[in-house]
């Protein structure tokens, strides 16, 4: 079965996890559960919801700078929609995993660092020149996950 781990991912979780139900249903299954492969994968799992929701909290911080940084007029609805969207996407992750609400303070201090940089470079390759000061602006989850969008 670890040749198949290699292989086909897809195919090998959907026959582990058929495994597992059958064993959990009390059959006697003649077949060996990937016990070491399905550890890492519940691992990676975990680690990719976590990802993702870095990911997106940092579209959102860059998009929430551009709109208060940003003397451009035309990419604007653009920039919120695009806010609007993550924020939808975040709430879905979060119902899925309750337990990364309470990292979202910390993904935020994180990813602002990265993406006040990310911001001052875009505005400099189009030769903007920031309506503010993009390195002290900072934001609270409630900001970054709530209704609240710059003027």
């Amino acid at each position: 079965m670890d040749a198949l781990y290699d292989i086909d991912l897809l195919l090998w979780s959907e026959h582990q996890a058929a495994l597992l139900r059958r064993l959990a249903a009390g059959e006697t299954i003649n077949e060996s559960l990937d016990w070491q492969n399905i550890a890492e994968e519940i691992e990676a799992l975990g680690k990719s919801q976590a990802r993702e929701l870095a990911s997106r909290i940092g579209t959102i911080l860059e998009h929430l700078i551009k709109l208060l940084a940003s003397p451009a007029t035309d990419p604007r609805a653009g920039w919120r929609s695009t806010i609007r969207r993550e924020r939808r996407e975040i709430g879905l992750l979060l119902a899925d995993a309750p337990s990364l609400r309470q990292t979202v303070a910390g993904v935020i201090e994180r990813e602002l660092v990265v993406s006040r940089e990310a911001v001052a470079e875009d505005l400099a390759d189009r030769g903007e020149v920031p309506r503010l000061a993009v390195a002290p602006l900072a934001f609270t989850s409630e900001q970054v996950l709530g209704a609240w969008l710059p003027d």
